[in-house]
C-alpha cells in the first residue's frame, strides 16, 4: 500500500514553514508535497506540466487549500478538482487566513469538506494543523478508489 500523501498548496512562506513544522511535530510520517500556486497544485493532481508523467495512482489523502493563491486561486482550484472523476472525492480541508464569509460559502458550495481560519498565534496553528493532519490521515475514512 503507498504511502500516504498530503498536498499542501500555500504561497505564503511562513505558514508553508508553519504547516509543515506542526505536521511533523504531530508525527504523521506522511509524504508532504508542497505546491506554492493554484496552477502548480493542478498540474501535480492531473500530471502535466512540470509534473507531466507522474505517477497518478499516488493521490493525496488530504489536500490543504489555501484560497489567496497566485495564478489560480484556491477556489478555482477546487472547481476543477470536484470537476474531474479522478479527485472528485478527494478530502479537501480549507486552510485560510480569510474570514471572508462569502468564501467560506463558495468554498462549500464548490465541494470542499471543511473551512478552517489559520489562527494568528503559532501555538494555536500547530494544533489546528496537528489535530486536521490526525483526523484526515488517521481518523477519516476516505471512499474507496476505483
Amino acid at each position: 500500500m503507498p504511502e500516504k500523501m498530503i498536498l499542501l498548496v500555500e504561497d505564503n512562506p511562513d505558514d508553508e514553514a508553519l504547516t509543515m513544522r506542526a505536521l511533523k511535530q504531530s508525527k504523521l510520517a506522511n509524504e508532504i508535497v508542497v505546491t506554492r500556486d493554484g496552477q502548480e497544485a493542478v498540474e501535480f493532481l492531473f500530471g502535466t506540466g512540470k509534473y507531466e508523467g507522474r505517477d497518478l495512482s499516488h493521490m493525496p489523502t488530504v489536500i490543504l487549500l489555501d484560497l489567496k493563491l497566485p495564478k489560480l486561486s484556491g477556489l478555482e482550484v477546487l472547481q476543477q478538482l470536484r470537476a474531474d472523476p479522478r479527485t472528485r472525492l478527494t478530502p479537501v480541508v480549507v486552510l485560510t487566513s480569510s474570514s471572508e464569509d462569502e468564501d467560506m460559502m463558495r468554498s462549500y458550495q464548490l465541494g470542499a469538506n471543511s473551512y478552517v481560519r489559520k489562527p494568528v498565534i503559532f501555538g494555536r496553528f500547530a494544533d489546528a494543523v496537528s489535530q486536521l493532519g490526525l483526523y484526515w490521515m488517521l481518523l477519516n475514512q476516505p471512499p474507496p478508489s476505483g
